[in-house]
């Protein structure tokens, strides 16, 4: 069992989303920071999480878009399917070749999507006082941040749980002790892919925003079910 992760101290996200709303200017994320996240020491078992998952037109989000938005709400006992929801979004500049051999979207898919600034009203509270879960937050966090700050003139700021994070904690944990180290034990691949292998759980189609929020709402399960328990507190894993 690994009872803490190795982080830094985290945010206070109530208090920081309190902070926000003052600054707020657009309605729309105004109503997202009147509904904060849940008290820090909430335990992981009352916690009601949203699996997010973007497909860009590339990794740098100073040059590239979001094109598709996926999320599913879950907690650790259910996901509830029924109200995911799947979003293609029209981007601002054109799509680079490379990214659509590797999400499959071309140009002609996405011109007569909406702009991402036109689904704010229902992408947000679909977010909103939950704790988002991603794979890898850099890409979740900054895109969604820099697309709002072109539209809007101001960006958005959100506690996540990283379920790479969390597995690159478990690895090395794993890797570090005296035993491994002897064997020659290195960290295994934290991919989504790979990390979902190592808790038996199925392979799915990669690069569709929808199914890689569902797998890694199932990811995020069973590390918790594995390595962490339920009664720790929603503070010790949201950065």
């Amino acid at each position: 069992m690994i009872k803490k992760l190795f982080q830094k101290p985290t945010i206070q996200w109530p208090t920081k989303f309190e902070q926000k709303l003052e600054m707020a200017k657009d309605e729309n994320l105004i109503a997202f920071y009147s509904n904060k996240p849940p008290a820090p020491e909430t335990p992981l078992s009352e916690v009601e999480f949203v699996a997010l998952d973007f497909e860009t037109t590339g990794l740098n989000p100073e040059k590239h878009d979001i094109i598709t938005i996926g999320l599913v709400p879950f907690n650790l006992k259910r996901i509830f399917l029924r109200n995911s929801r799947h979003w293609k979004v029209r981007p601002q500049r054109a799509l680079d070749e490379d990214s659509v051999i590797i999400h499959g979207i071309t140009h002609s898919e996405l011109i007569d999507a909406p702009d991402l600034g036109d689904i704010l009203s229902e992408l947000l509270p679909c977010l909103s006082g939950k704790i988002i879960v991603v794979h890898y937050r850099r890409i979740e966090r900054e895109f969604l941040d820099k697309a709002l700050k072109s539209r809007l003139g101001e960006g958005i700021e959100f506690p996540v749980i990283d379920t790479l994070h969390l597995e690159e904690t478990i690895q090395q944990k794993r890797s570090g002790s005296l035993w491994e180290r002897l064997k020659g034990k290195k960290p295994e691949s934290v991919r989504l892919a790979q990390s979902r292998r190592r808790y038996g759980l199925p392979d799915y189609t990669p690069h569709h925003a929808l199914t890689d929020a569902i797998a890694t709402a199932e990811l995020l399960q069973a590390q918790i079910a594995h390595h962490y328990s339920e009664d720790q507190p929603i503070s010790e894993f949201w950065l």
